[in-house]
């Protein structure tokens, strides 16, 4: 099955984007999750 990364906000919980994810590592969350057919 194939899997897909997607990136969260570690105090909100909210889903961001990579770009974001970059600018703010310590603040941000890599979640490698099952990607759904």
């Amino acid at each position: 099955m194939a899997k897909k990364s997607v990136y969260r906000d570690a105090g909100s919980g909210q889903f961001v984007k990579k770009n974001y994810a970059d600018k703010h590592p310590k603040t941000t969350v890599k979640e490698t999750v099952k990607k759904s057919n």
